[in-house]
């Protein structure tokens, strides 16, 4: 069956003396006629080839058993009163319960948010809420069809009442004064098309402050510094705003801390003390104690330590940090207040351990926790008790209660129950080893090998999993599809790709900018290591990632197609020429570069997958997968990707594109979404990989 027809045109630029063809550029303009035509076109064709899938209908009739398992969140304390949220495996959106106490929370409590009342076919979400520290008020922030932007609500907790208005924000999370009537939020001067495609570029951001009694106040922006946000967060004690300035998604930032007085039942902020005012490394806000401000950084420590920082002394121009928790061998991954102390998650060999230690960092004691992934840590300086969340390959967050010690006691932990009575899991047993593969330039590669106890030896069906890019960890974390493809027989491989957090600063940087082709020559190498110790085979293994990881299966299947059975790129970033003109793409120069100068454009031209597309090659069977109101990494880059591709297909394998409606980057996606894509997604990988499902 023919491909839907593509009109080229024959633009072509002089790009840094280099002339780059871009035949599909009118796909850019996803409200034109032509390209809402031509999107149906895609998606009746791809429906129709899934469709004739002969598993997807055993892994719909799965993927809907594994979304409608009830599950639970973290518990976290705000104002006061606990809340947590649950899902009965029957709502598109998880419902968010409350209670004043954590016993009445775990029996049930009372619901406090219901997503699933904001709009009638559940594409309405949550992004995130805060609660004034007296209790009284609670801003949360809704999205509409999975967009960035946020719609900021103020609800009554005593009445259950919104008051009037609302704020329009994005990627914020609002952050309340200590008068308990105002609260900081991000917001853009430019707002774009909720789609992301017919407007260039964001703005310039502004950190304000909305008062409920008052007209919004702007506290900072910088028009003259391109992509620079700014974000806060309010010290436990009131006494301070501390405020992280960052370029995009740079993990390098500045931090401003502001005094708060609040008097007459308004508080207002004082002059910056400027803590760091050049971003010479990362800097992570975790305690004010006094006037010691503690930060999390990797300042002279690529692994990552802790430091405090006298505030008064700062004021007068005297910065000094003092050492408190030292570089270790593992990766710091994470610090947060807790009690009289800290709680400490470093990352060994990409798994999470977790201790608590006095202020100084003296008296580390580990938590007796399951292996997998931390997926939260909540806790204050304001109570002695914390709470942490796992989850493993096949089980979704498990939430542990930990009551921290007074005195020379060990912290004490219990797994708390907070979902419905459900099945366990779905998976069947397996076994989850750590190998290590080889990258072009020799370096040591980790992966994490998933393989089902089945009695089978030899190769097998393989899923690979990966990311590599802006310093951020990927670990053996639970996803609803890895339960299928492990049900169905098949092994599931996640890469720890240079370009994320693994291991510290310096295994970033060996994955971006100018060494960005690292991270897709480790992905290769660890493709290549499965495939020489027998896990799988070249006509068995299939490769997925999403967003980076996008351009991550889209650079690796377009330099080497030989290697894989199937490629899987979801909601990704596959036009490095044009990636910086729309929405929020500018702020992903930290990663990509700036195709705009020369030295940007050669990094970027080399590995873009759109511009990699040779005409006659055979291409190994494709998914391209995307969303309609993704106004993150915008459609654009999967059409035109997926438009070149079929012109290009040089053999018989097929290449969808399938388009996701009133769905964006990925967060907040309604159950029935999640089950839908993840059916789609194995159905393509098993047919493309002769997966043969277990008998009945």
């Amino acid at each position: 069956m023919p491909y839907p027809q593509t009109r080229r045109t024959d633009l072509v630029e002089d790009l840094h003396g280099t002339p780059v063809a871009d035949p599909y550029r009118w796909l850019e303009d996803a409200d034109a006629p032509e390209v809402t035509a031509w999107v149906a076109a895609q998606r009746d064709f791809a429906e129709d080839a899934l469709a004739a899938l002969p598993t997807r209908a055993w892994f719909s009739e799965l993927m809907g058993r594994i979304v409608a398992r009830p599950r639970a969140g973290v518990p976290v304390k705000r104002g006061g009163r606990w809340f947590v949220s649950r899902n009965d495996g029957t709502t598109a959106q998880d419902v968010w319960y409350t209670a004043p106490t954590l016993e009445a929370l775990v029996a049930g409590g009372g619901v406090v948010l219901d997503p699933n009342t904001w709009s009638e076919d559940g594409t309405s979400s949550l992004s995130t809420f805060s609660v004034a520290r007296d209790g009284s008020l609670m801003a949360y922030a809704v999205s509409e069809g999975g967009s960035d932007w946020q719609h900021i609500r103020v609800r009554d907790l005593a009445t259950g009442e919104d008051l009037d208005g609302e704020v329009v924000a994005k990627f914020s999370s609002p952050g309340w004064l200590p008068d308990h009537r105002s609260f900081l939020y991000t917001t853009f001067d430019q707002a774009t098309d909720a789609r992301g495609t017919a407007t260039e570029g964001l703005g310039v951001a502004r950190l304000m402050v909305h008062r409920l009694d008052g007209d919004d106040e702007l506290l900072v922006t910088f028009p003259d510094e391109p992509h620079t946000m700014a974000f806060g967060q309010v010290s436990h004690d009131d006494a301070w705003l501390i405020v992280s300035i960052v370029r995009g998604t740079e993990n390098v930032n500045r931090v401003w801390a502001y005094p708060i007085t609040t008097e007459g039942g308004r508080s207002t902020l004082g002059e910056p003390v400027k803590v760091v005012d050049t971003a010479d490394a990362e800097y992570g806000f975790v305690r004010v104690d006094g006037s010691q401000l503690h930060l999390q950084t990797d300042l002279d420590a690529p692994l990552g330590r802790l430091v405090r920082v006298d505030l008064d002394r700062a004021a007068r121009g005297d910065v000094e940090f003092a050492e408190v928790v030292p570089e270790r061998h593992a990766t710091l991954a994470a610090v947060e207040p807790a009690g009289p102390g800290l709680l400490l998650a470093h990352l060994e060999d990409a798994q999470p351990v977790v201790e608590y230690c006095h202020l100084d960092g003296s008296g580390g004691v580990p938590l007796d926790l399951p292996a997998g992934a931390l997926v939260a840590l909540d806790s204050s300086p304001l109570r002695d008790e914390a709470f942490v969340g796992i989850s493993t390959i096949d089980t979704p967050t498990a939430a542990f209660h930990v009551t921290l010690p007074t005195g020379d006691d060990d912290p004490a932990i219990e797994r708390v129950e907070l979902a419905a009575s459900g099945v366990a899991t779905f998976a069947p047993p397996h076994t989850m080893i750590r190998q290590r593969a080889t990258s072009a330039d020799g370096t040591e590669v980790p992966y994490f090998l998933i393989t089902p106890d089945d009695g089978r030896t030899g190769p097998r069906p393989t899923l690979l999993w990966g990311y590599g890019g802006f310093k951020i960890p990927l670990l053996a974390d639970y996803r609803p599809g890895w339960s299928a493809w492990l049900t169905a027989g098949g092994a599931v491989a996640i890469a720890n790709l240079r370009g994320g957090g693994e291991f510290g600063t310096a295994w970033y940087d060996a994955g971006r900018l100018a060494h960005k082709q690292n991270v897709f020559d480790d992905f290769i190498g660890v493709a290549e290591h499965l495939v020489a110790t027998g896990a799988t085979t070249t006509r068995q293994l299939a490769i997925h990632g999403r967003s980076n990881g996008g351009l991550l299966v889209g650079a690796a299947m377009t330099q080497r197609p030989d290697l894989f059975a199937a490629a899987l790129p979801g909601v990704g970033v596959l036009d490095l020429m044009r990636f910086h003109k729309f929405t929020i793409g500018a702020a992903w120069m930290s990663d990509y570069g700036d195709p705009d100068t020369p030295e940007g454009f050669a990094a970027t031209h080399a590995y873009s997958p759109l511009h990699r597309v040779r005409e006659g090659v055979s291409y190994p069977p494709t998914l391209v997968l995307t969303a309609d109101h993704d106004d993150r990494v915008v459609p654009l880059h999967s059409f035109k990707f997926a438009a070149a591709l079929q012109h290009a297909q040089g053999g018989d394998a097929p290449v969808l594109l399938r388009v996701e409606s009133s769905a964006g980057h990925g967060a907040g996606k309604s159950l029935q979404m999640v089950a839908s894509e993840w059916a789609d997604l194995l159905a393509f990988a098993a047919e493309h990989t002769g997966l043969e499902l277990p008998a009945p």
